[in-house]
């Protein structure tokens, strides 16, 4: 497996529009844009975008996430538009700009749910307290974490000792974090109970409700579902013999979405279903979601592509060595160029 990049993982922590650290870009400039990539283009040109957009690598961010996203959605044949900043690299922010085309593939969610189901107040607590803890291990470097035995244990004790109690409450309440889950009208309480049901001791038993919060109509909730199930398909990859099945279709799916963590989270996952190369997810993602690869394989931030060109290199049936290979050398234009054009003869 490669090594893959690091990605924000913290549940609570939403990346705001001009939401970059003083302390990284300098307190007296203006935040600045780093790198533009763009997604979700299929029949609309990037120059019609990037007019709309009217910045470059190096300028001062728009000072307007809201008017951009309208501005954007008055382009003819754009249905919804999403600008984002993500912090930090090379000493500015990271702009993402997405767009959704009229009858372009869609990510289908479920309708938010209504009910009045809630978790203890301790352990909504003790949640807190290990995102302030992973914030503070952060700060000193300390991003690590196990994955192995099918939930997320980080390096940092402090951090550790809070998920290793989650094992435990899991173990004892689970019916009450399911229905927090499935029925709760509280975004927050659904976020949460996705990442505690992936602490729960028989993973087989909890695939399917993380497979049914990838549909909720909320990004955390969405995020919190596909970090946890990405948990335990490493799990599943290490002991087959526990024979956990987990479905690509709602990973692929989201790909395809407007969404940036959407992508960038079930790129992650999607990298450990394909360890192997099982024909079926393959062929779900040149069927589903090739389009999304090709466009963020070339992405200016080279950690979000990664693992896009990882996962491209794989549908196109090209060996790791080469992947990585190709890669190295800068090598993408290629490999984009040789799986879309191996693709669309399959598809004749």
């Amino acid at each position: 497996m490669y090594p893959q990049p690091e990605f924000p993982r913290l549940n609570s922590v939403k990346f705001l529009w001009l939401l970059l650290l003083p302390a990284v870009l300098g307190a007296d400039s203006a935040p600045k844009v780093s790198s533009i990539d763009y997604y979700g283009l299929r029949k609309i040109p990037a120059n019609r975008i990037q007019k709309i957009v009217g910045v470059s690598a190096g300028d001062p961010l728009p000072p307007s996430k809201g008017d951009l996203e309208d501005r954007l959605e008055k382009i003819p044949g754009v249905v919804l538009a999403r600008v984002q900043v993500v912090c930090c690299e090379g000493g500015g922010g990271m702009l993402f700009v997405g767009i959704e085309e009229k009858s372009a593939p869609h990510l289908a969610l479920r309708s938010a749910p209504a009910g009045a189901a809630t978790l203890p107040a301790a352990i909504v607590e003790s949640y807190r307290e290990l995102v302030q803890a992973v914030e503070a291990a952060a700060r000193r470097g300390s991003t690590a974490e196990d994955l192995t035995q099918g939930h997320p244990l980080a390096a940092d004790p402090d951090a550790r000792a809070i998920e290793q109690n989650f094992v435990d409450f899991t173990a004892h309440h689970l019916a009450q974090i399911r229905e927090v889950l499935r029925n709760s009208a509280d975004e927050e309480q659904r976020s949460m109970a996705a990442t505690l049901i992936g602490y729960a001791p028989d993973k087989k038993a909890v695939v399917n409700d993380l497979e049914y919060a990838m549909q909720d109509p909320d990004e955390d909730v969405r995020a919190s579902a596909v970090r946890a199930l990405e948990a335990i398909a490493i799990l599943a990859m290490k002991k087959p013999e526990l024979d956990i099945q987990i479905s690509p279709t709602w990973l692929v799916e989201m790909l395809n979405s407007i969404v940036l963590s959407d992508r960038t989270e079930a790129t992650r996952a999607l990298l450990d279903l394909t360890d192997s190369r099982p024909e079926a997810t393959l062929a779900a993602l040149r069927e589903r979601a090739l389009p999304s690869l090709v466009e963020m394989a070339q992405w200016n931030s080279l950690r979000h592509a990664l693992p896009a060109f990882i996962l491209l290199g794989r549908v196109g049936g090209i060996d790791e060595q080469q992947i990585q290979e190709r890669w190295a050398r800068g090598d993408r234009g290629a490999l984009v160029l040789q799986v879309a054009g191996s693709a669309k003869k399959k598809r004749r």
